[in-house]
């Protein structure tokens, strides 16, 4: 019998080793059917702290739960205080994150869930199956599980939230199913709803789930490959039994082994499941022994902690249940009191402004004409309502809506035009006077946003420098709402900041965030260039095959953001300024930025161009930026013909030679006098534009002299006048 007091030992064999790891992430991982204790240690990899406060949580939970008679009997206690039965019912979202919806239908979904409350309930019909001498163990818990059957908007759902995605699978490493940029979808309010999101998983994996209190709460919830539902095509693992086994993670139960790879000193907190060396595969009958329990009546693989076919599981243990009760009160006891399980009741008259498709956080223009989604959250047919917009608590600009929307329908409305000025502004629009009466329900009148416009400029300079980030007319954009660009200062290629992405510790794999600068309009110019200095690292040697590497890009647009075209992308060993890995976090050494430089005189008078910095993370270093600068130049039409000029012509000091554009084939400019003596030569220097060669002739008499240009393959001379 493994006893709490073995939870040390457990330390000792499952969580201290995680620091031997030399990887930050190796990304490496056992093919199995659950990836719920990977991810966990990943995670503590990554941060530590995660590892230490989450240890320590497990203490107190394991001192709670081992008064188990008494913490069952608080939990009746519980229900009765509240006025309800001694059953908790949790509402339960279903996310069907896959490309084909048509492979995963509602009835699968609801065949899911009934195979769900019954092997909770104990009231499974395949556990008549289980031996004798395991019956007196069987649990029977109260946490049943219903479709959600309101959103976290309060609007009318099924349940069963669809997703069509371009992913062929999704990797429990970065929880991408998890968010929209990434072909996933977010979480539905994890405190009121059981997220569960079924998807195709890669690396051969049937599911994973989340303990609670291990790390970020928008990724809390149940993954489950969408082939293990009642009925799917994985033959062996399609009864149902794989959403059990994660839900199980899910209210704090370990695997039946303990994760201690056949040691014998690892445990699963519980005291009534037999010692176990591994998991179980397969389906075996009869007494099953092992070298952890050799004798007696062997091993429980029938448990739902164990890896056993679908049909030889069949249980929860009486502590099992007492473990995930517990777990249920202590860390998600808000899913008991949500109204996520009770119909939405409509009334009569209620017009609801659902969205505000623009603007968007970027406008372009000082004329801006929001365009909302109104929706008929009522009974009564609207056939008309005031859409209010107020711009920085300004007078309201009304807009009487007419039309015939039935109930629950959706319609997109066009508000006329609206000017604002520049800056940075708040939007609120609001609906009232449904069909000339009262809302009655005003909670889903009113939406707010944010919105930003200044005017386009000619030119770039920034260092980062102020006391404002970002700096006035740049933006970000930050999907994920964690790790972004912030302002740095004390570590800067000049004076003393510059702006960072931490993707040291941005462990949202293939998260992109954006940078967007002013709005540029390139008018009248012959010539401009787009430069910044650079210093980036990696965590993984640059050789390392199939790595997933941050990844820079500066992007264009000219459509205000709405779509980009990339100018450059780099990553890896093209990216990074230093000369080997770093597995520390990095800070740039003076001799480890790089300047890179962009040409964008093809956009010259093609209309106005927005650029954009886009890192997108690997979990890898540090990415760092400064100095950003947008060079133009204006050719002397005089240049622009001859290609060779010399001015001033008269001089009296200094003469400038100028070439347009630089000639490949030049080899040297030289200044002779009329008696045929060089007086003065200066060196060639390669590159792109306008090339400027100086001369000094104040120490020279006054006369003619000649300015001969040297190339390749010929000669060509001007002659200036030295007065």
């Amino acid at each position: 019998m493994k006893k709490f007091a073995a939870f040390f030992l457990f330390l000792l064999v499952i969580i201290i080793p995680i620091n031997l790891f030399a990887q930050k992430d190796m990304r490496i991982f056992k093919q199995q059917q659950c990836a719920t204790m990977d991810r966990l240690e990943a995670n503590f990899r990554k941060n530590p702290s995660l590892k230490n406060t989450f240890n320590q949580q497990l203490r107190v939970f394991n001192n709670i739960t081992n008064k188990l008679a008494a913490k069952l009997q608080n939990f009746k206690n519980l229900s009765k205080e509240n006025g309800n039965t001694a059953t908790q019912t949790i509402p339960v979202v279903f996310h069907i994150v896959v490309a084909d919806q048509s492979t995963v239908t509602d009835a699968q979904i609801r065949a899911q869930l009934d195979v769900l409350n019954k092997t909770f309930a104990g009231t499974n019909s395949d556990a008549s199956g289980l031996p004798s001498y395991f019956k007196p163990i069987f649990g029977n818990s109260k946490i049943q599980f219903c479709l959600a059957q309101r959103t976290p908007n309060d609007e009318i759902t099924d349940g069963i939230d669809r997703i069509a995605t371009i992913k062929t699978s999704f990797s429990h490493t970065d929880d991408g199913v998890k968010y929209t940029v990434s072909g996933g979808t977010e979480i539905w309010d994890g405190d009121r709803y059981f997220n569960i999101w079924v998807c195709a998983l890669a690396d051969n994996l049937l599911g994973y789930g989340t303990f609670p209190n291990d790390g970020k709460p928008n990724e809390q919830g149940v993954v489950i490959e969408y082939r293990s539902l009642p009925g799917g095509s994985f033959g062996n693992y399609n009864g149902g039994k794989t959403l059990t086994h994660e839900t199980g993670h899910y209210f704090n139960l370990i695997h039946i082994w303990g994760d201690d790879d056949g040691a014998c000193t690892g445990t699963d907190y519980i005291d009534d499941t037999p010692n176990q060396s591994n998991f179980s595969s397969g389906c075996y009958t009869g007494i099953k022994t092992d070298n952890c329990t050799s004798d007696g009546n062997g091993i429980l693989y029938q448990d739902y902690m164990d890896y056993s076919y679908d049909r030889c599981l069949m249980l929860f243990t009486n502590l099992q249940e007492v473990r995930m009760e517990s777990a249920l009160l202590n860390y998600r006891s808000s899913l008991t009191n949500s109204n996520g399980c009770t119909p939405v009741v409509l009334k009569p008259l209620d017009a609801q402004l659902k969205t505000i498709l623009s603007p968007t956080q970027r406008i372009c223009n000082s004329n801006i004409s929001p365009e909302v989604t109104l929706r008929n959250m009522g009974l009564q047919t609207l056939t008309s309502v005031i859409i209010s917009t107020v711009i920085d608590n300004g007078i309201p600009v009304t807009y009487n809506w007419s039309g015939s929307l039935v109930s629950l329908a959706n319609i997109k409305v066009t508000i006329p035009n609206l000017d604002i000025a520049e800056g940075i502004h708040s939007l609120k629009i609001y609906v009232s006077s449904p069909n000339m009466g009262t809302d009655q329900n005003n909670k889903n009148d009113t939406l707010n946003t944010t919105v930003q416009y200044y005017k386009a400029m000619s030119t770039i300079k920034e260092g980062f420098e102020g006391n404002t980030f970002p700096p006035v007319a740049w933006d970000i954009l930050n999907p994920d709402k964690t790790v972004t660009w912030k302002q740095i200062t004390g570590i800067a290629k000049t004076g003393n900041a510059s702006t960072i992405i931490d993707n040291f510790n941005n462990m949202n794999i293939g998260q992109s965030d954006y940078l967007r600068l002013p709005e540029l309009n390139l008018i009248g110019i012959d010539s401009a260039y787009f430069s910044f200095q650079i210093a980036a690292s990696a965590f993984t040697q640059f050789t390392t095959p199939g790595n997933n590497w941050d990844t820079l890009e500066v992007l264009l647009s000219q459509d205000c953001g709405i779509s980009y075209t990339s100018l450059y992308k780099k990553w890896g060993a093209g990216l990074v300024t230093t000369t080997a890995e770093n597995t520390k976090y990095f800070v740039p050494a003076a001799s480890e930025w790089r300047q890179d430089s962009i040409n964008l005189t093809s956009y010259i008078n093609k209309g106005k161009i927005m650029l954009a910095f886009k890192n997108t993370t690997g979990n890898e270093n540090n990415i760092y930026l400064d100095d950003i600068n947008l060079r133009t130049q204006t050719i002397n039409p005089n240049l622009k013909v001859t290609g060779f000029l010399v001015t001033p012509n008269p001089a009296k000091n200094n003469i400038t030679v100028q070439f347009y554009p630089n000639p490949v084939k030049l080899v040297s400019i030289q200044l002779y006098n009329l008696m045929g003596q060089k007086l003065s030569e200066n060196p060639v220097v390669k590159g792109e534009g306008v090339a400027l060669y100086n001369f000094n002739i104040s120490n020279y008499p006054a006369g003619t002299y000649i300015v001969r240009a040297v190339y390749e393959d010929k000669v060509t001379t001007k002659k200036i006048i030295k007065e």
